[in-house]
């Protein structure tokens, strides 16, 4: 007889599709805002841009610690430990609420000294702007903190509809804030700044309050907090390499950027038009990688590595398929989008170049760089998957951009060049990896 699997296609279905949209909202309404702030000004638009690198190096981590709380409690609904699933979700909200307020504390106090440290010298105007827009992100950092980990409980739960909800209520509050923000009350980059905070503030109550209802497997209900240490140990086990794995991401696509910026306007546009179409062509792995944390804990919590395995398969052809499509489609349409961004001719045709090597080469090598890795993670197998990242971060996407675009003079197709190197070492080590079989100790060892 056949054994009983752990997710229908409805259940996949029901997980994967709110997924999709929630990742493709959060692209468009980045470019939404990116186009508002354009309005007022090029220091405003300098000093958020530039903030926007820090903040993303602080949120990929914050997303890193939702990642562990992830994995622990869809380890423990597999193993059917409703209990102890509720107690980790507890865990997991005051660990990063408080992690969270300590880094906004810091932030606040020493913004200046931040933004010094990581841009240098930068123009007056901008650098005021940019303290600006830090500072009031800073207060918004518990906020997502909070929002994160309660989508990432939703999601290991299977219900990820209720995050998509909640995500088009946050991002309506901030394009509607900033719109009102810029263009009626004409504040700038104040005026972007706060319709975010505010966003984020509304959606990490409405999803605090949510995780509350008794309906849900994992719900918070009111009692005595104290630490659980052996459960907080599991949350950052899973939570502190994935978060360093994530920064160092962060803070290597800031130095590319950076080596980019020394080969002029035309490349730096050129690059910047790439890089909003390649998001959308990662759109459907983005989704899938989240769907591989909680189906994969699930399988593990439940002690079933033939159904890891399974439900790896299945979900890696998925992704396969869906970026095929995605991105053939925009390969296809490529010399009509590109229209739409006014260009010269020699910045349209690198950016053509640079779209058909990153979306091209990501229909055979996304899937198995970005989404394998998360199997691996839900498998308690993250020191490995750290360590590859960063020596290909280092060796590749940095030592080779150096290496063919600076020494070599091929520029931002030779920065574009060594990302694609360093997509292949990490198909090849992490592919290893799990023919290996290795991540099943890691799995068995902490299921």
């Amino acid at each position: 007889m056949e054994e009983q699997k752990l997710f229908t296609k409805q259940d996949l279905r029901r997980l994967i599709i709110p997924l999709i949209f929630e990742q493709t909202l959060a692209i468009t309404v980045g470019m939404a805002d990116t186009v508002m702030i354009s309005s007022a000004g090029e220091a405003a638009v300098s000093g958020v841009s530039l903030v926007d690198m820090f903040n993303n190096l602080i949120i990929s981590v914050l997303s890193a610690l939702a990642t562990g709380g992830a994995v622990v409690t869809s380890q423990f609904i597999g193993a059917g430990k409703k209990e102890e699933a509720r107690r980790s979700a507890k865990q997991l909200l005051y660990t990063a609420g408080m992690i969270t307020v300590a880094v906004s504390l810091i932030v606040i106090l020493l913004n200046r000294q931040i933004i010094s440290l990581f841009f240098g010298r930068i123009e007056a105007d901008v650098f005021e702007n940019a303290v600006i827009y830090l500072l009031i992100s800073a207060f918004s950092f518990p906020f997502l903190a909070v929002y994160n980990s309660c989508a990432a409980l939703f999601r290991a739960m299977g219900n990820s509809k209720i995050t998509l909800k909640v995500s088009i209520l946050m991002n309506v509050i901030n394009v509607v804030g900033n719109a009102i923000g810029v263009f009626v009350l004409h504040q700038g980059v104040v005026g972007v700044a706060v319709p975010s905070l505010l966003s984020r503030a509304v959606a990490a109550f409405v999803l605090y309050g949510l995780l509350k209802n008794p309906g849900n497997i994992v719900h918070l209900i009111k009692e005595p907090f104290r630490f659980e240490w052996t459960v907080i140990r599991r949350i950052l086990f899973i939570g502190i390499p994935s978060g360093i794995e994530n920064g160092i991401f962060q803070l290597g696509r800031v130095i590319v950027v950076s080596i980019i910026a020394g080969f002029g306007t035309v490349q730096i546009a050129a690059n910047g038009v790439a890089n909003s179409l390649d998001g959308m062509g990662c759109i459907v792995g983005q989704a899938m990688s989240l769907a591989m944390i909680s189906v994969v804990g699930r399988c593990v919590g439940a002690g079933d590595l033939k159904q890891v395995k399974y439900y790896t398969k299945k979900l890696l052809g998925m992704t396969y398929l869906y970026t095929a499509v995605v991105n053939s489609i925009i390969l296809l349409s490529l010399p009509w989008i590109l229209k739409l961004y006014g260009l010269s001719e020699e910045t349209t045709a690198l950016a053509y170049t640079l779209v058909m090597i990153h979306n091209g080469m990501a229909i055979f090598l996304w899937p198995l760089s970005f989404v394998l890795p998360n199997m691996l993670r839900a498998c308690n197998d993250v020191r490995y998957t750290m360590a590859v990242s960063i020596f290909s971060m280092f060796t590749f996407r940095i030592g080779f951009s150096y290496i063919i675009g600076v020494n070599m003079g091929y520029g931002a197709v030779g920065v574009w060049i060594a990302m694609l190197l360093d997509w292949v070492f990490r198909v090849i080590l992490f592919v290893g990896r799990y023919l290996t079989g290795r991540w099943k100790k890691m799995a068995l060892g902490h299921g």
